[in-house]
């Protein structure tokens, strides 16, 4: 039998029998390898341990310490999943299942309307465990799809995937690959997955959910079962720390406990409304974002709020986004729709004069509402919303002046989301899907380019995302993380030759020719709705003083030291400070408890020393209580906090 010879990411290479697996070389490499090892991957192809190696093949052995092996510990946890479910609830059906970011879900039908509760999934994990324990081996098989259809007989879910799905979402070449790890249970799947059940240790089943079939509302709607899975007992650990700790952040929680929004059933699902103290946060916010567009050469504009449908037929959101617009309202001279982005009204404003190279960059800003359709089941309070308000701008370019202000812009975004305490970006650069975008390659790669340059410019490291882009141009997404370490999605600035096409916009150049602007798209908070929930779940609700709805509280230690408590709630108000005062109708005690409860940055506390001495006893927020200190050194302390936006 002859040898086969295959190379490794180091560059060496290994001599093994012809026939020999990934496991075999795995464990020709060494004993600890070889029980590290899930799976491997052999010249970029994924694949399971047992299948054997080509001569000359490139391969890395791939174990949980990677995001690939915890990816696959997390798809193979879900088939045991949907094995646990199946064998104790008989006659029931499966869906889909696959790994998400942190763990993995599986869509179930049960039969005669049995229900799942989260009471139901510390049975279901035991017999997880009883899987785990068997050590089951995954083992492929591959078929046909009538041979498929018939394994799968009593799963219409399954049937449906496999009569109607391309061939290559579970394999590929028109073969239909399968996986068993026992005798009575089988799933479709691509793979590749553990070597067997035993590998699967540190799991747990977190929460049930609704889910409707291929999401459509109009299908059966399906009981989803959530779990995570990790590499180790200490990262599963740490994750279940850390959904305690985002559970104490709910912005929804905070919101209603500290009386800053609401979500009245009777205005419908996606939208809220402001109370007084979120509204002073929310005035803060604007105010901010205002004044830094205001120093950095932005131009206010307005736009209503809704428009023609021609406007959204000459911008393509219409061909490309209708799915996320609300129906359009028939009136006397056409359709009118509740526009989903300010971006074309900010055309026809540019449109509306002739304009000179010497009047760019035009840079046009708007705090624009918007209305987006979002399922009802993707619906999470402010992050998730149906009416919510951009930080809106459009800034219009000549060719020359592109990457200057892109490289601008990223030192804007940056700027301000540090002023409201993010210090930690991620860079992810999105590139053309063509098969949802309007536009030529040219001006697509141009576009790209442009943006690359200015992230390489900036000594940035970024991702890739292919094909994440917008229909009509690439962008790049700044991700910030927050006190927990979780990631989110705000600013977006995008590169977009198409829109200044698809509306004819011109401008006259130094040689007196017409010439076409190029259009950046930029939203800095993304939207302030989810912004502001965002912040509430960085700060779990605890606002620095700058931004905090009531900055300080006065409590008087008894009604005779109301006068000079009083006083110094004018004397704070007349500095511009935001404070609430709590009447001594209440023992002293149980006050200061209700506003630590609130979060206030400060609490003052004063009795008969202070009254005498003109001082106050200070409480500050998360710090030990100061006595004796003089008013004026306080106010002194809080404006320069404030100021410093500290």
């Amino acid at each position: 039998m002859a040898d086969i010879t295959v190379s490794l990411p180091d560059g060496s290479s290994r001599t093994l029998p012809e026939g020999a697996t990934a496991g075999d070389l795995a464990a020709d490499i060494g004993p600890g390898l070889a029980k590290a090892a899930l799976i491997a991957e052999a010249d970029g192809i994924e694949i399971d341990l047992n299948v054997p190696l080509d001569d000359g093949a490139t391969v890395s052995l791939i174990t949980k310490d990677s995001p690939q092996g915890v990816f696959t510990l997390r798809h193979s946890t879900a088939h045991v999943l949907a094995q646990a479910v199946l064998e104790l609830y008989p006659g029931a059906t499966f869906a889909i299942g696959p790994p998400i970011e942190h763990g993995f879900y599986y869509d179930f039908d049960l039969p005669d309307g049995q229900t799942l509760s989260d009471d139901d999934l510390e049975r279901i994990e035991a017999k997880m465990r009883d899987i785990v324990a068997a050590d089951q081996p995954f083992i492929r098989g591959e078929t046909t799809a009538a041979d498929a259809a018939e394994l799968f007989a009593d799963h219409p879910y399954k049937r449906e995937i496999i009569e109607v799905a391309d061939a290559s979402e579970i394999a590929g070449d028109n073969i239909i690959s399968f996986y068993r790890n026992s005798d009575t249970f089988v799933d479709l799947c691509r793979g590749p997955h553990v070597p067997s059940t035993g590998k699967l240790e540190h799991f747990k089943l977190m929460n049930v959910a609704g889910a409707y079939w291929r999401g459509d509302e109009k299908r059966p709607m399906l009981q989803r079962i959530y779990g995570t899975a990790w590499a180790t007992k200490k990262d599963l650990k740490a994750h279940l720390h850390r959904l305690e700790e985002a559970a104490k952040r709910d912005h929804r929680k905070l919101a209603n406990e500290l009386d800053l929004i609401s979500f009245p059933s009777e205005l419908g699902g996606g939208l809220a409304v402001w109370h007084p103290k979120g509204a002073i946060i929310r005035k803060i916010m604007e105010d901010y974002s205002r004044q830094r567009h205001e120093d950095g050469g932005y131009q206010f504009v307005y736009t209503p709020h809704l428009a023609n449908a021609r406007l959204f037929e000459t911008s393509g959101h219409l061909d490309f986004y209708a799915d996320g617009m609300y129906p359009p309202m028939e009136m006397d001279n056409g359709e009118y729709y509740p526009k989903p982005m300010n971006c074309p009204m900010h055309c026809l404003i540019f449109k509306g004069g002739t304009r000179s190279y010497r009047d760019l960059p035009l840079r046009l800003f708007e705090l624009g509402t918007v209305y987006r359709y979002e399922r009802a089941g993707t619906l999470h309070g402010l992050l998730r919303i149906r009416g919510f308000t951009q930080d809106d701008s459009h800034l219009y370019v000549t060719e020359e002046q592109l990457a200057t202000e892109i490289a601008d812009l990223l030192d804007f975004v940056t700027s301000v989301l540090r002023a409201f305490g993010f210090e930690d970006f991620t860079f992810n650069l999105s590139t053309r899907d063509p098969e949802k975008s309007v536009g030529t390659d040219e001006i697509w790669e141009m576009a790209t380019d442009a943006l690359r340059e200015a992230l390489d410019a900036h000594g940035l490291e970024y991702e890739v995302k292919e094909g994440d882009a917008a229909f009509y141009g690439p962008k790049i997404d700044i991700d910030v993380r927050d006190a927990i370490g979780r990631s989110w999605q705000l600013s977006t600035i995008q590169a977009d030759f198409n829109l200044p096409e698809r509306f004819d916009l011109h401008y006259t150049a130094a040689d007196g020719s017409r010439k076409r602007p190029i259009m950046l798209h930029r939203a800095l908070m993304g939207s302030i709705e989810r912004f502001f929930g965002v912040l509430v779940e960085h700060f779990a609700g605890a606002f620095p003083a700058w931004l905090a709805p009531v900055q300080t509280s006065v409590l008087p230690v008894a009604e005779e030291h109301e006068p000079y408590a009083l006083e110094l709630v004018r004397q704070l108000e007349n500095e511009g400070f935001r404070v609430e005062y709590f009447r001594p109708d209440n023992p002293l005690g149980k006050r200061i408890r209700d506003a630590k409860t609130q979060k206030h940055p400060y609490v003052l506390v004063v009795g008969g020393d202070d009254v005498e001495n003109g001082t106050v006893g200070v409480n500050p927020r998360g710090g030990e209580v100061e006595r004796d200190v003089v008013v004026g050194d306080f106010i002194k302390r809080l404006a320069a906090e404030v100021a410093d936006h500290s």
